[in-house]
Formats: structure tokens, C-alpha cells, sequence
């Protein structure tokens, strides 16, 4: 999946940039195409919950995120806020340099961040592995199409993979996404997340 990988290593080089020019805000598309034609479109505020149907719990959050690809390691510094109304990510250089900053409000996705990252950083891509990671898996499944995504206990403290197709995944059924957490509460925890496909590693630890 050379495009999906192309998409996900420009995510990869914030950790370069510094921020010497001016912002530009974009309105981001809600849906991204992922490996063996998976797609998701992000869910809405409310499937941040361990229950889609109840409130949503406000969050905030400073994380390391370290990302891998086959040819390169890069850090980012990330904040996330999460009211019942709206989720932010702000991303920062290791240094603290802004380099954007996305709004989400269950309908659009804004991202506000510097020229220099250009048309080629796509905000989409960094917001649905977020909610790929965090969001309930009810409300996940309910975004995706040709997908599924599952959790279970393992070695670790909890586990998601998504697989392709629509029905629960048999004993050989490879996945395309795999997520570890360190514990149950998956807001707190160190979280490793791997697309294969794309040579895409995404390791977040809490600050």
C-alpha cells in the first residue's frame, strides 16, 4: 500500500520542521483509506466512551509520540483535549515548536498548521489512528467499511487488531493494524500501534 505508506511517513517529519512560516488553516476530509480496501471515517465526539451512549469524559493529555518508519525515527510532542463538544490535538516539536494544531467536532475536521508542512501532511490520517487507539470499538466498527476491529486480552494489558471484511475474524486472518496497550485504562496507558503494511510503527507514552 505505497500510498497509505507515503501519507503515513509525512506524519513522521514533524519532528523536523520548525515553525518559520505562516499557519495556514485547512478543512480536512473525514474519511481515509487504509490497507487490503479498508476505509474509516471518523466517528463522533461521543464514541470516546467506553459506552457510545454515555457523556463523554473531558480529557487532557501531553504524550511522546515516537514514530517509525522503515527509514527513519522521529519524536512529536502532543497535546490532547477532549470536551464533550470538540477534540483538539496540538502537535510540538521536540523543541516546543508548534506545528499544528486539529479541531474535531464529530462533523469537521480543521487543521491549522504551518506552511511548511503542505498539502502533503494529512491531519485525517493522524486523527483516525487516534480514535483507532482510544475511541470504543463499537463506535469504530460503526465508521468502518470492509473492517472490523476487535479487542481481547494478551500478553500485554489489552489488545485491538482490525481486520478486512465485515464478520468476526477466523484463526487465519492476518490483521492490518495492531495495537498494544500497557493496562485496561487505555487513556493512560503505553500504547504501541503497528500497520505493516505500511512499515508504520507508532509508539505513545503518557507524560
Amino acid at each position: 500500500m505505497p500510498q497509505l505508506g507515503y501519507r503515513l511517513k509525512t506524519l513522521a517529519i514533524v519532528g523536523l520542521l520548525l515553525l518559520t512560516a505562516c499557519n495556514q488553516t485547512l478543512q480536512r476530509q473525514t474519511c481515509v483509506e487504509l490497507p487490503s480496501d479498508v476505509s474509516y471515517c471518523l466517528a463522533p465526539i461521543a464514541g470516546s466512551g467506553q459506552n457510545p451512549q454515555t457523556a463523554v469524559t473531558e480529557r487532557s493529555l501531553t504524550q511522546k509520540a515516537t514514530i517509525k518508519t522503515q527509514s527513519s525515527q522521529h519524536e512529536l510532542l502532543t497535546q490532547l483535549e477532549l470536551t464533550a463538544q470538540q477534540l483538539t490535538l496540538v502537535g510540538l516539536a521536540p523543541l516546543g515548536q508548534p506545528l499544528f494544531t486539529l479541531t474535531y467536532d464529530g462533523h469537521q475536521l480543521i487543521s491549522e498548521q504551518s506552511a511548511l508542512l503542505g498539502s502533503q501532511f494529512k491531519a485525517e490520517y493522524l486523527l483516525a489512528i487516534m480514535q483507532l487507539i482510544y475511541w470504543d470499538e463499537g463506535s469504530i466498527n460503526q465508521h468502518l467499511q470492509n473492517g472490523y476491529i476487535q479487542g481481547y486480552n494478551c500478553d500485554a494489558g489489552y489488545c485491538r487488531q482490525l481486520y478486512p471484511g465485515t464478520q468476526l475474524p477466523g484463526g487465519n486472518d492476518e490483521p492490518i493494524v495492531t495495537i498494544r496497550y500497557s493496562q485496561r485504562d487505555l487513556w493512560s496507558a503505553n500504547v504501541k500501534l503497528n500497520i505493516d503494511a505500511a512499515n508504520f510503527k507508532l509508539i505513545i507514552n503518557p507524560l
